[in-house]
């Protein structure tokens, strides 16, 4: 009778269609919202190979068990890595303020030769080990997923002749966007952010044209957070992929926040890279803290601040989500990392920002705007009764919760949750072998071509021409009028 049952159902559901995925190399906050959609695919029953450096600090294999692991060798150390990371975020954080402006020019220069040197590294580990390349060939990938931040993914996918699927917030400035993606980007309102030849070829591929051969665009953001802009079809907005609803505390962390009573907690955390820092600073945000009625849960694996209150409790580790979707939660202190960002949307909660580097600044910057927090200049320059004003501010002000509570709603109130709509994209180019359907045709045309010069160019010539026929013509007409007045004139 099973059999039977059996038999019906694949007569009438049909075999299910599996892929294959390939997943290019990343790290930090790139690869929690990748591992989501990952985890989500995998439970639709494709297979996912990763593609992972070795050695990596970044990546740890042994988190998961459900993926495959496809390991190539790199030019340089564990500790090579390591030490580049921790010299970025000294600089981005402790240095640009002590530095000119040629000082930090050169100093950009020299971490940007460093990490080409590191993206190098990674292209020619896969590239240039031909047991790899055949190895992935005969893997016989649907797709390859990737972010454009860690690059040459657009290049295996080439060779490999594989749709590609990008996934990541935004570049500096909108450069991939625009430049890459032809996605428009006029500059009057959208503000900005931060191979193989052949004898068809007259020139060589640019890099953006490279990336321009991504079928779909999938960008972590969506109008919650962005301001509005023009879009394209194969550009997708899958921002707060990685939110979902809060789950609850441990034990000792419950209590803690219940014993807030009505004032609540806030919630502090300035993201996952800075881990520690200067004595002078945990002092004067631990002196802050000590003067709000809340109670509050610091993440902070440092040394014990001297000025810290007993309405303050310091972890290596919290659930943040868990705790931005906990009912007490009052405020959010946030670095404007755009994954706390984006779970802060999700649950309605207010923010204080103190931006360290990179897109941190511009991340706030947009919450500003929206009436959803209160920006502090810098970590360097904040004092305590900044923090205190701040954190009042969004706590007793209810414009600050009103905003937050609009934008969740705005987060909320969408046809499909970004989670799957991100693996559905990637589900559509397997099973369409690709979707340059949803290219532009701008990724064709020339510069000229683009903002109709050459359309604008051919209407003055034929208007020139036209004028000057009419012009010559009345010129012609003037004259024989003239003549022949000339002749009647002397006859008389």
């Amino acid at each position: 009778m099973r059999l039977i049952i059996c038999v019906v159902y694949l007569a009438v559901f049909g075999p299910a269609q599996c892929g294959n995925i390939l997943v290019w190399p990343t790290r930090g906050s790139h690869w929690i919202n990748l591992k989501i959609i990952l985890e989500t695919v995998i439970d639709k029953g494709h297979n996912v190979t990763v593609l992972v450096p070795n050695p990596s600090p970044f990546m740890d294999t042994k988190e998961s068990d459900r993926f495959s692991y496809q390991y190539f060798s790199v030019s340089m150390t564990t500790q090579d890595m390591q030490d580049f990371l921790n010299e970025l975020v000294h600089f981005s954080v402790y240095e640009t303020d002590q530095l000119n402006l040629l000082q930090i020019q050169i100093k950009f220069y020299e971490l940007a030769s460093k990490h080409q040197d590191m993206a190098l590294s990674y292209c020619d580990g896969i590239l240039q080990s031909p047991e790899l390349m055949d190895k992935l060939r005969d893997g016989k990938y649907d797709v390859v997923l990737s972010d454009p931040h860690f690059p040459c993914s657009d290049i295996v996918a080439e060779e490999l002749s594989v749709p590609l699927v990008y996934m990541f917030q935004f570049s500096i400035a909108h450069v991939l966007e625009r430049m890459c993606g032809q996605i428009p980007s006029p500059p009057s309102f959208v503000p900005a952010g931060m191979i193989k030849l052949t004898d068809k070829m007259r020139r060589h591929t640019s890099y953006c044209e490279m990336m321009g051969k991504a079928d779909i665009w999938l960008i972590r953001n969506y109008w919650d957070f962005e301001f509005p802009r023009p879009f394209l079809s194969n550009f997708k907005y899958v921002g707060g992929l990685h939110c979902t609803p809060a789950k609850p505390l441990p034990k000792d962390m419950e209590e803690f926040v219940q014993s807030s009573g009505d004032d609540g907690i806030v919630v502090f955390t300035l993201g996952s890279m800075i881990d520690k820092m200067p004595k002078e600073t945990s002092n004067m945000i631990a002196s802050a803290l000590a003067q709000i009625p809340q109670k509050v849960l610091w993440r902070y694996g440092g040394e014990k601040p001297d000025t810290l209150g007993e309405n303050t409790k310091t972890y290596k580790w919290i659930p943040q989500n868990d705790l931005l979707g906990h009912p007490k939660t009052r405020a959010f202190v946030t670095h404007g990392g755009i994954n706390g960002i984006h779970e802060a949307i999700y649950h309605g909660v207010p923010m204080v920002g103190i931006p360290l580097f990179g897109d941190q600044t511009d991340n706030l910057a947009h919450m500003k705007a929206k009436g959803a927090a209160v920006v502090m200049d810098n970590i360097k320059t904040t004092q305590p009764q900044d923090l205190v004003d701040g954190l009042n501010a969004v706590i007793n002000n209810p414009s600050y919760k009103e905003n937050a509570m609009r934008l969740s709603r705005i987060h909320h109130d969408r046809p499909v949750k970004p989670l799957d709509e991100a693996v559905f994209w990637i589900e559509f180019v397997m099973r369409n072998k690709g979707a340059k359907h949803l290219r532009v045709e701008a990724h064709n045309l020339t510069w000229y071509q683009y903002h109709c010069l050459d359309v604008f160019a051919f209407l003055i010539t034929i208007l020139t021409v036209v004028l000057y026929v009419f012009f010559k013509m009345c010129k012609f007409f003037i004259i024989r009028c003239c003549f022949r007045s000339k002749r009647k004139s002397k006859k008389e």
